[in-house]
């Protein structure tokens, strides 16, 4: 358990009930690329749904790993899109497996819904993604984390991804959990206003980072504006802190928001094997894989 976290944290619902993961694409983003879309097999893999104990209820996650394990594994939280755990981020985590991980994407909605049925996506920002506190996902991560550490995975080598929401989570992350040893953020965004649930965005926790994150963005993302990746890069380098220091961002020229999606039109394959082989030796380097 994180020591930074409360035992008991408060959520606005005292006990919550799940079921099983939506199979497939989120309904927000249909139709699927189809021609486009990369099938990472299960061959040789432990793949499938777990639930993970947290404070005030049980959390559905997506866990795949190495069916023949020799030792702990390195383990790599894996941090939704906006749409949830869908396809695609399940099929991210069969790469980490093959790649030797134990990977793990929990359903940080569970409290708020299900986020692969939701129509579109202004519902699905409406309704189930503004109500999603912080805290609430410092905890469950915190649980995911511990949950590996009992279930195969080497509490000494662990790291975080994310895309789009998932992407500003994991800075916000890499600054919560002293155990993480690497992050790497996928288009998260990095400056906006504070809110309630979210009183504070990556821009403010530089100085905090406990663990170096690569950041990879798209210059022609209009989400994510370039002033704010520049402002973001400027922090980290007049940082102190050692974990900032050693931050880097890649800025793609002419990329969009979701380039990794392989499933979506904003998909671009010469940025995301770049970033890819690019996550991979910054894990090798600071000591998860």
């Amino acid at each position: 358990m994180n020591p930074e976290t409360p035992q008991h944290p408060e959520f606005s619902r005292r006990k919550f009930v799940v079921g099983t993961l939506a199979s497939g694409f989120a309904l927000a983003v249909q139709p699927v690329e189809a021609q486009s879309v990369i099938t990472t097999p299960a061959t040789g893999l432990t793949a499938g749904e777990v639930k993970i104990p947290v404070a005030d209820g049980s959390m559905l996650a997506y866990r795949a790993q190495p069916a023949t394990v020799v030792g702990k594994l390195p383990t790599v939280l894996v941090v939704q899109e906006i749409f949830g755990v869908h396809e695609h981020i399940r099929d991210v985590c069969r790469r980490f497996a093959q790649l030797g991980y134990l990977a793990i994407a929990p359903d940080l909605y569970a409290r708020q819904g299900d986020a692969t049925k939701a129509a579109d996506v202004k519902t699905l920002i409406a309704e189930i993604v503004s109500k999603v506190p912080d805290a609430q996902v410092m905890s469950d991560l915190d649980a995911t984390a511990d949950w590996a550490v009992v279930n195969g995975g080497d509490a000494g080598k662990l790291a975080v991804t994310g895309f789009c929401w998932g992407g500003r989570i994991t800075w916000m992350y890499s600054a919560h959990n002293p155990a993480v040893k690497a992050g790497a953020a996928w288009y998260g965004g990095l400056a906006r206003e504070a809110t309630p649930l979210s009183p504070k965005h990556p821009i403010d926790i530089v100085d905090a980072l406990k663990a170096p994150v690569l950041g990879l963005y798209g210059a022609a993302d209009t989400g994510i504006p370039n002033d704010t990746v520049e402002r973001m890069q400027a922090a980290l380098k007049a940082s102190k802190n050692p974990a900032a220091m050693a931050s880097e961002i890649v800025l793609y020229p002419d990329t969009p928001h979701g380039f990794h999606a392989d499933y979506r039109p904003s998909y671009r394959e010469k940025q995301a094997d770049d970033a890819w082989a690019r996550l991979k030796d910054w894990f090798v380097r600071h000591g998860v894989a």
